[in-house]
């Protein structure tokens, strides 16, 4: 079901020529064919920033209808709503993270069986996640926003958004499956159609939802989950046609290997443990922020919504890392790896710097965009310049990321994670009593620093044990 047919791309006699070099080819100067790889690395970083810039879209349209309903409470519960979803989905990135660099491994590897049990155990494992996630939603909701924090008016929104939104566990980790089979084997325009797909849908039943039948907070939570159970309905459609002809069917023991399954798992952990470090940053940023008031949190809101714009632009060349060290660590190709290393990290830097500018310059009027409450816009203009900052402060840590994942290195990119974490909590303890937002911002800006050291300094080991050639 995960692998393509003979007449497309990603069959064995016509796939796309991933790498330039021979396996082992160490002697290769580092400069040649400079032109192919950054064509290459711009062909796929492209359509995958596109498709990540629909999602902050998303929620700066989500912001934006709460942000113009009549209260700061529901800017503050929809902020506080997507972060318990931050910590219910993307606590199970690992499932795109994970299938991500699986796949890319088994496509430079061109080892098509191992490429379709891949993507068939991460879809079990999500619909299985998915369930019980519906089967736990009051008490994941309940602990979620009391730990988060926030006043009586933001925790009930913060609620009603959560209760509609949940729904759409099974589907939403089925998208990220899908998303990670087609980042893998790099059909980035299909993964550019999906999320667009389902980022209009989002918009398009949000504004129905909120404005028609007047579901207030909970339409835009529900517009997100009709939006996930369309966009896993497109999913499943392209897995189908994608399907392999003229391959035996998988079997079941095939799927359920033992040390296939171990090594999912201890793949998925690892992917796991660091999302929650990462998500616990931005929880505590979130929970200390509404210590400050209502207004504070709903500022800070506005704010990541830039972050967020510039995470998800730089992660299409962290996702074109791990589509290219994950073949390059199939292949055994080291000069490969190097290259993928060094062109996606260049074209991020280009794309944190102009991140940077725009905030900037910018950054006022897209406050304004955002919301029309007074008293939020003037405590977002007056923290604007941490947000302006903070691209060139995350670029390595975002790009770093990609690397370590395609090359399925996760434990050393949890143990990274976690040093960062508690250099962030230790930030936040010693500056946000003294400096109040300002010492909250800078410690989240030492966290995205700490986050690119700890990843740089191993490069060169992760290099050599992904693309060593293993003894016969």
């Amino acid at each position: 079901m995960a692998a393509a047919p003979d007449n497309d791309a990603l069959a064995r006699n016509t796939r796309p020529n991933i790498l330039q070099t021979s396996p082992q080819n160490d002697s290769t100067d580092d400069t040649a064919l400079p032109v192919r790889w950054h064509r290459r690395v711009l062909t796929l970083a492209f359509p995958i920033v596109l498709a990540n810039l629909t999602q902050p879209i998303l929620g700066a349209v989500d912001t934006a209808v709460a942000g113009h309903l009549d209260g700061p409470q529901y800017l503050g519960g929809v902020a506080l709503g997507g972060l318990v979803f931050s910590f219910v989905f993307w606590g199970f990135g690992f499932l795109r993270m994970g299938t991500t660099g699986l796949v890319a491994q088994a496509f430079g590897a061109r080892d098509d069986d191992a490429l379709r049990a891949s993507v068939l155990r991460a879809l079990l494992l999500g619909l299985a996640i998915g369930a019980t996630v519906l089967a736990l939603q009051v008490p994941i909701v309940r602990y979620a926003l009391v730990a988060l924090g926030g006043s009586a008016a933001v925790q009930d929104t913060a609620s009603a958004y959560c209760h509609a939104r949940i729904w759409a566990a099974p589907f939403a980790l089925g998208n990220y499956v899908v998303l990670g089979y087609l980042l893998g084997c790099q059909r980035v325009r299909l993964a550019l159609v999906t999320q667009i797909f389902i980022n209009l849908v989002n918009i398009v039943a949000v504004l129905l939802f909120v404005y028609r039948f007047d579901w207030g907070v909970a339409g835009i939570g529900a517009a997100t989950a009709f939006a996930d159970f369309c966009g896993f309905a497109l999913g499943l459609a392209i897995l189908w046609r994608l399907r392999p002809r003229g391959l035996a069917p998988l079997a079941p023991r095939s799927i359920f290997d033992a040390h296939a399954l171990r090594r999912l798992v201890a793949i998925n952990r690892d992917i796991f443990v660091r999302t929650i470090c990462l998500l616990g940053s931005y929880g505590w940023f979130a929970h200390l922020g509404a210590r400050q008031g209502d207004a504070v949190l709903a500022a800070n809101a506005v704010l990541l919504n830039l972050q967020t714009f510039m995470s998800f632009g730089l992660d299409g060349f962290a996702h074109a890392a791990e589509a290219l060290v994950g073949a390059a660590a199939g292949a055994r190709d080291r000069h490969a790896f190097r290259q993928a290393v060094k062109v996606t990290m260049f074209w991020s830097a280009i794309g944190a710097a102009g991140f940077s500018i725009v905030f900037w310059f910018s950054g006022e009027w897209i406050i304004g965009k955002l919301t029309d409450q007074a008293v939020v816009k003037a405590a977002a203009v007056r923290y604007l310049p941490w947000a302006s900052i903070l691209p060139l402060a995350s670029v390595a840590g975002f790009q770093l990321d990609g690397v370590f994942i395609g090359a399925t290195r996760t434990h050393e990119l949890m143990k990274a994670m976690a040093v960062s974490l508690a250099v962030f909590l230790l930030a936040a303890w010693a500056l946000a009593g003294s400096l109040g937002n300002h010492g909250l911002w800078l410690a989240l800006t030492i966290f995205m620093v700490a986050r690119g050291i700890t990843l740089a300094v191993q490069v060169p080991a992760i290099e050599r044990a992904s693309c060593a050639v293993p003894r016969s």
